[in-house]
């Protein structure tokens, strides 16, 4: 562990309480004055002194919530996650500021300062945590903090992950040393790096290693001290905890395909009935005019209509407005128009041409903002979809799907999606499906809910778009 990462992390504990101090004074302090006096006078007697005596030990109740919320682990969390333990710490504690001020009025009798010190606390404590990972970002760009780390296996996620350290030196990664092997002559590479202290950690990105292999790279970390990273094919593996169960006083192990079980279900389905009945309300004037200007250009039906495969490999009929002449569909298995044009993805399940002939000029657009995609808000109130979700996919590319790639079935398929926000069409299909699988083995709420707010800016951006 670097000393940088120490300092950082041992930073945050005076930092988090300085700024939960500093949103209960300011909250105090706007109460008394004259823009919020003048709209509601002052009628309690709260005096400042009084006021500190809860402050300052209300502030370290809400620091012992923020470490049982895991907000002081020496390696950072992801931004949102930090956002979220950081509202629920300081919401819980101005709970418990309520839950007292409930039997004793003395305490809190203004409700404007427990509301201005909640919000104040969350913007003063995040705003800290900020500022100080841009600070260490820019510290890394210097080489303050970094690890320096060497990659085992010259493959795909091999070499992605040195194309990725070597351009964002700002995660504190620099890769010193690339082999494709644990041989003799790099483990002594290794030992030689270790001994100029140049060596932090070992990353194995190998999918193929044998356990012997393994079991090598982990003893030779643990002897010279070295962090250990595995890289594993993400097929190989379930992502999610397994839960335990004993049958005839045997324990058997389950290993859960998704979060999105129980009452992870329960709430995802609401949550689309709501959303979605909002949707088709706020977007149906819009609906109208696409369907009047797709039939002017192209007479015809406005919708199109074919199946795809849904959760559990049942099909449904899939709708989206019409971007197409009315015989696409057939010509996609043309020879003719295949030997004319090709096929972008050939060698993979799917079908697609960058400057396909067969969109309409008011197909193209609606395209490239996505509003082709509208009227798939009634397949997700009527349960055939889910507002986030794997990409949809034609029978016939399903049928070519590998085994893992079925994976992707096991829950609804969505408008949006992981893949969607991260690359949209000029993702290859394997890392589509990656991309996929991650979302099902990982979902929460919040990750649905960064999908749904970075969807409209992958449409504004045309990110990927056809």
């Amino acid at each position: 562990m670097k000393r940088a990462d120490l300092a950082f992390a041992s930073a945050l504990i005076p930092l988090d309480y300085l700024a939960l101090i500093s949103a209960a004074m300011a909250a105090y302090s706007l109460r008394f004055t004259p823009l919020f006096t003048s709209i509601k006078p002052v009628l309690f007697a709260l005096s400042f002194q009084q006021y500190v005596d809860v402050v300052f030990p209300m502030a370290l109740v809400t620091m012992v919530i923020f470490t049982l919320s895991g907000l002081y682990v020496i390696h950072p969390r992801r931004i949102a996650s930090e956002m979220t333990r950081v509202i629920t710490g300081v919401s819980t504690s101005i709970a418990l500021i309520l839950a007292v001020a409930f039997f004793s009025r003395a305490l809190f009798e203004s409700r404007f300062i427990v509301l201005a010190a909640w919000i104040l606390a969350i913007v003063f404590v995040l705003t800290i945590r900020v500022l100080l990972r841009m600070l260490q970002r820019s510290l890394r760009k210097f080489g303050i903090g970094v690890h320096s780390v060497a990659i085992i296996g010259k493959t795909k996620s091999g070499n992605e992950l040195k194309r990725y350290f070597e351009t964002h030196p700002s995660v504190g990664y620099r890769v010193v040393a690339h082999v494709a092997q644990f041989t003799h002559d790099s483990r002594e590479r290794f030992i030689d790096l270790r001994h100029q202290d140049a060596l932090d950690a070992v990353i194995l990105a190998d999918p193929d290693a044998s356990r012997v292999d393994v079991t090598a790279i982990k003893v030779f970390t643990d002897i010279e001290h070295c962090t250990f990273f595995y890289s594993a094919d993400l097929f190989a593996g379930s992502t999610l905890q397994p839960i335990m169960h004993t049958f005839a006083e045997q324990p058997v192990i389950e290993v859960p395909k998704t979060p999105l079980d129980g009452w992870g279900a329960i709430y995802k389905r609401g949550f689309d009935i709501v959303a979605s009945s909002i949707l088709i309300l706020l977007t149906l004037p819009f609906q109208i005019l696409i369907a009047l200007a797709i039939i002017v250009e192209n007479p015809g039906s406005f919708f199109f209509a074919r199946p795809r495969v849904g959760q559990r490999g049942k099909e449904f009929s899939f709708l989206k407005f019409r971007s197409m002449i009315t015989n696409a569909h057939a010509l996609r298995s043309d020879p003719e128009f295949l030997k004319t044009y090709g096929n972008e993805r050939e060698g993979t399940p799917l079908f697609k041409l960058r400057d396909d002939p067969r969109i309409t000029h008011v197909g193209r657009f609606i395209r490239t903002w996505s509003l082709d995609e509208i009227p798939q808000f009634y397949l997700v109130l009527m349960g055939s979809m889910s507002l986030v979700g794997p990409r949809p996919h034609l029978p016939e590319e399903v049928a070519l799907y590998k085994p893992h790639q079925r994976k992707v079935l096991t829950i609804k398929p969505g408008i949006t999606g992981m893949a969607q926000v991260s690359g949209r069409a000029s993702l290859d299909f394997d890392d589509e499906v990656r991309l996929d699988m991650y979302y099902i083995e990982n979902w929460s709420p919040w990750l649905d809910l960064v999908i749904l707010l970075k969807t409209p800016l992958a449409v504004l951006f045309r990110d990927g778009a056809y």
